[in-house]
């Protein structure tokens, strides 16, 4: 009658072992490590630099518990902290022979000291976040409303430069709020005019409109264009804060949108706040300037500004400039990575209507001759592009040389990212210390183990050897709850720990519920092994009936919630789907294994089952 067929004890099993092996990670600590990444974005952390580093160790008999490279840059796990101040030392005569010029960061970190065979099972452990680590927290309010009158300002502009290419007279072109207004006298004007808009401005909606004898052609954003400019500006400061915090060699920060208009910033280890502050509201600027050639071959080099231009194998070409700037970073509205006539990968860029008309002018003097895009940060400059003027061009060009598809992408990015879409503010800023985040993590840890020895106490004593069931399920939902926060490589935070200890209270509910209705069906009458049953299936209910409700509760903490509310939804929801299964699946096995097989079964040791006087119903428990 109590029998789960041989799947379904295979499934526990497999899910135990799954959870325990992704579980395990969090057990083995951290261990010193060297993290190697680039100051500047235009130089490239690649196999290149892991080799370097590893011969440098090699080279001063520095041996090391492993080396890779990942998406931060290279990094170097050690046996002891002394070796890491050693490595360290050795990488920064390396990669830094000028302290006043860096070009790369070498930081000290902490890594997993998980054993190679659960890293090769990709099997890491929980992120810890700023209240258990320690670090600085920002939160950005991101000004859209900027974002969006900078992109009307720069299409009032290109309308202008429109309509007088196109010879079509007008009595003015005005931004009136979100609006595009522009004014006619005559109904042909603005007929030719609508035409030549809707050919060339495909993001504008129009309408036309009349005020006593003017005639208006009123121009605003479609909202599928309003709102591609929003997650742009987004996205753009998000690029822009990364390579801007690559600096600071932080291990994990985390750089993520917030709603539809904020940026949370989290550095752990970080505490000095105000370099943290200098380093987000720091701007890169670009300039686009002609290059001097005879003084790039080689000639007489007075008058002129010499910038590096990065090759692919890493070494830097000098390139001399003219002093004179032809476009500032302002003028660029968008690049983007694309393919040229033949195929071969190319950038497209645009540059507003003001930026657009220098560049045709300088363009038409200047065929045949080489024109370069430098990034200045700290106002040091290196050329990102060098390319020949090969024909006239106004507010949309191509970039082409012999890029491939990866390096295209990125001199997108490092053309988007010469400074920040749309003004940022910082709204909140915390700062955590290392000795707190470490107290945390003892008292939220105490709290968790407490709370759970209390409740496996009182089950135990309660409900006898369905109380262990019970406890020993309750153990399973937390290895379930670990091991998938480490699966997704979650951040625990201190609410998280919360959630946790929370969960543990909810889960045991499901069991306390399935051993009431037992000891209903033995109240009566019904046998031990029918009380079984029927205690699982008839509480089983009840308990989904909770949880789902539960679960909306945390699912409306998820999605309106922010920072550490956000924190507590995502370990609470996930707590609730893990204990389902472990209540119900994982105690219903562990009973069927016990009971299931005694067919004679005279009673259950479930506790003092309550009875009126008469009623002989409680001798089927003990």
């Amino acid at each position: 009658m109590n029998r789960y067929p041989l799947w379904k004890y295979i499934t526990v099993v497999v899910a135990l072992v799954i959870g325990f092996i992704y579980t395990l990670p969090n057990f083995f600590g951290e261990s010193p490590a060297v993290q190697v990444s680039s100051v500047k974005a235009t130089i490239k952390v690649d196999t290149r630099t892991l080799e370097r580093t590893e011969s440098a160790l090699k080279s001063a008999g520095i041996g090391h518990d492993g080396i890779f490279l990942d998406q931060t840059g290279v990094k170097i796990r050690l046996k002891t902290t002394d070796i890491q101040l050693q490595a360290k030392d050795v990488l920064e005569r390396l990669f830094n022979p000028d302290p006043q010029d860096p070009q790369y960061v070498v930081a000290l970190n902490l890594l997993p000291a998980s054993p190679k065979w659960l890293t090769s099972l990709n099997a890491l452990p929980m992120y810890l976040g700023l209240d258990l680590r320690g670090g600085v927290h920002f939160l950005l309010q991101v000004d859209m409303q900027g974002a969006t009158t900078k992109r009307l300002d720069a299409t009032a502009a290109d309308l202008r430069t429109l309509l007088r290419d196109r010879n079509v007279r007008h009595a003015g072109i005005g931004r009136d709020g979100e609006r595009i207004v522009v004014r006619f006298r005559e109904e042909e004007a603005r007929s030719r005019s609508r035409n030549a808009i809707a050919d060339n401005q495909p993001d504008l909606q129009l309408s036309e409109q009349a005020e006593g004898d003017e005639l208006r052609l009123v121009a605003t954003l479609k909202p599928e264009a309003l709102k591609r400019i929003r997650e742009d500006a987004i996205k753009q400061n998000i690029v822009t804060l990364n390579n801007r915090i690559n600096e600071l060699g932080v291990a994990e920060p985390v750089i993520q949108q917030q709603g539809a208009n904020r940026i949370v910033v989290q550095l752990p280890g970080v505490q000095d706040v105000a370099k943290a502050k200098d380093l987000i509201g720091r701007t890169a600027t670009l300039e686009v300037r002609m290059v001097d050639d005879a003084a790039t071959q080689g000639g007489a080099a007075f008058g002129v500004d010499v910038v590096p231009e990065r090759n692919r194998d890493g070494s830097e070409t000098p390139v001399a400039l003219r002093k004179q700037v032809v476009l500032t970073g302002d003028r660029f509205t968008g690049a983007e990575a694309t393919f040229d006539q033949n195929h071969q990968p190319a950038v497209s860029v645009n540059l507003d209507a003001a930026g657009g008309r220098v560049m045709r002018d300088v363009t038409r003097e200047n065929l045949g001759k080489l024109m370069a895009i430098v990034l200045y940060e700290k106002g040091k400059g290196e050329a990102i592009s060098v390319a020949r003027i090969q024909g006239e061009f106004s507010n949309r060009f191509q970039i082409t040389g012999r890029f491939s598809p990866e390096e295209t992408t990125r001199l997108a990015i490092l053309i988007r990212s010469g400074s920040l879409a749309a003004p940022m503010e910082i709204i909140e800023e915390r700062t955590i210390g290392p000795s707190l985040g470490a107290d945390n993590i003892k008292k939220g840890f105490d709290s968790t183990l407490w709370g759970f020895v209390a409740i496996g106490a009182f089950m135990i004593a309660y409900y006898m050897l369905f109380g262990l069931i019970s406890v020993a399920a309750l153990s399973a939902n937390l290895l379930f709850l670990v091991a998938l926060l480490s699966m997704l490589q979650a951040t625990l935070t201190l609410p998280g720990i919360a959630a946790i200890a929370l969960t543990l209270g909810m889960a045991i509910d499901a069991n306390v519920l399935i051993n009431e209705r037992i000891r209903e069906e033995l109240r009566n009458g019904a046998t031990p092994q029918a009380a079984i049953t029927a205690g699982y299936e008839r509480a089983f209910g009840t308990i989904l009936d909770s949880n789902i409700t539960t679960l909306i509760a945390g699912l409306a903490l998820l999605i309106f919630g922010s920072g550490p509310v956000r924190g507590f939804a995502v370990v609470h929801c996930l707590g609730i789907l893990t204990s389902l299964f472990s209540a119900v699946v994982v105690s219903r096995a562990l009973v069927n294994l016990i009971y299931g097989r005694r067919k004679k079964l005279a009673s259950l040791a479930i506790g003092q089952v309550w009875k009126p006087e008469g009623d002989t119903a409680a001798t089927a428990a003990k």
